[in-house]
């Protein structure tokens, strides 16, 4: 899945004319992909249930169906987001590659896979859904995703530095590089394009005509995007939803990558500058 990069940089900033061909080339990385997975264990025959029902969901959503039948398809996809976001469909044998270690002495142990499920929810969306990329020249959400990194970087860190959830520690772990590919292909791309493209840009699409309604839309993905780290305790919801509230900004201002961009800006600078994952002190809190 870290091979599909360059194809992913290609087909978020391509014009639309290009994406038939791109979109082939995607399906075609993508079962390249998961046959290499297969062949080394990494998932199994089960899997083939997952990539079936998002199958399904694709033919359902197709413009050309009625409106019973794409919200249907619609509903399954969202049903089939959260399973692989939380890694409850079966047949994928996620590889361990780091951890349990400790970055530094007072964080807790940190521990990392490469999802080859959660990628899944993300190639969904890149190669069914159109809207999910905003016309946004590169200029216009390079600026825009490193203005929404700065102010963003500085809120969360700032406010999680003051909830005694991570303190200054600069470093540079060992497999660095594996983890900021993991965290942009595996990671920042999925929730981005679900959190921000799909439900922010649906919502967005929806409540068109609607006063706020594109307020509204930043706000409600980016409160649900902090319920999806409830697992963390309230102190990450909060910071989730102040980050999510970021990444939305980036996202009405320069589309996916300008998200993308602030997303693993701010990731990357936790990893390098401060506790990371968190305190050993704020772990359940």
């Amino acid at each position: 899945m870290l091979l599909s990069l360059p194809w992913i940089a290609i087909f978020l900033a391509a014009p639309a004319s290009w994406a038939p061909a791109l979109q082939w080339l995607g399906l075609t990385l993508l079962a390249l992909g998961y046959s290499a997975a297969l062949t080394m264990g990494q998932v199994d025959a089960l899997a083939g249930i997952s990539i079936a029902l998002l199958v399904l969901a694709a033919y359902a959503v197709s413009p050309h169906h009625p409106r019973a039948v794409r919200a249907s398809g619609h509903a399954l996809f969202v049903t089939l987001a959260v399973a692989l976001c939380l890694h409850w469909m079966p047949g994928f044998h996620n590889p361990h590659v780091i951890g349990p270690v400790r970055l530094t002495p007072d964080a807790v142990p940190f521990t990392m896979y490469l999802n080859l499920d959660k990628p899944l929810v993300a190639f969904w969306l890149l190669l069914v859904i159109p809207w999910i990329r905003r016309p946004h020249s590169w200029r216009t959400s390079l600026a825009a995703g490193l203005a929404c990194l700065l102010v963003t970087t500085l809120a969360c860190l700032g406010l999680a530095t003051l909830l005694h959830v991570v303190r200054w520690a600069p470093k540079l772990p060992a497999n660095s590089v594996l983890w900021l590919l993991n965290n942009l292909v595996l990671v920042t791309l999925a929730e981005e394009a679900l959190f921000r493209g799909y439900l922010q840009g649906g919502l967005t699409r929806l409540l068109r005509r609607r006063p706020q309604g594109e307020w509204f839309a930043l706000g409600a993905a980016a409160v649900l995007f902090g319920l999806a780290h409830a697992a963390g305790g309230w102190r990450w919801v909060l910071l989730a939803t102040v980050a999510g509230t970021g990444y939305g900004f980036a996202y009405r201002r320069g589309g996916l990558p300008a998200a993308m961009l602030a997303h693993v800006g701010l990731n990357a600078a936790q990893f390098f500058l401060f506790t990371y994952p968190m305190l050993q002190t704020a772990a359940g809190g």
